[in-house]
């Protein structure tokens, strides 16, 4: 049998992976938003849509195995409180995030446009800022929640 900590090893890193790129990303696209430069936008933009494809879409689907096997491997019940609560949130951060990708590649392509026409940002893609930064709250939030759940284990 693998060691308990392998898959302890991996859930952390897949954690890490989600927060940390999502949080570096977040603030990296939100500083590109500030500037109202098309050509910074769309820039910006390409590499956040490339690092959500290269780093938290992978871990995102590989956190539900590695969870999974680290309750197997220490016997745990799925419907333990803090694991149930933990998966609503990881639920809630993914019907944040999937949009917030969508809109991200809307506002990479408006970017670009602009930058190409040069033209200023529209107003579509504004509107696609705010909704951006609004989903971002609730998914970060989750995830804190989330790793104080795993953490912390609380007994309801």
């Amino acid at each position: 049998m693998i060691d308990p900590l392998w898959f302890k090893y991996a859930h952390v890193l897949g954690a890490i992976l989600i927060f940390g790129t999502g949080l570096g990303t977040a603030f990296h696209m939100w500083c590109a938003h500030l500037t109202k430069e098309p050509q910074v936008v769309a820039a910006v933009g390409r590499s956040t849509v490339w690092a959500d494809w290269l780093f938290t879409t992978p871990a995102v689907a590989l956190q539900p195995v590695t969870g999974a096997l680290l309750a197997w491997s220490y016997s745990w019940s799925l419907l333990e409180p803090w694991l149930l609560i933990s998966l609503g949130l990881y639920l809630l951060t993914g019907l944040c995030w999937l949009p917030v990708v969508w809109i991200q590649m809307q506002m990479r392509r408006m970017a670009a446009a602009a930058s190409r026409d040069g033209t200023p940002l529209p107003a579509r893609y504004h509107r696609f800022a705010w909704i951006w930064f609004a989903l971002g709250w609730p998914a970060f939030i989750a995830m804190l929640v989330i790793t104080w759940l795993m953490i912390f284990k609380p007994t309801f």
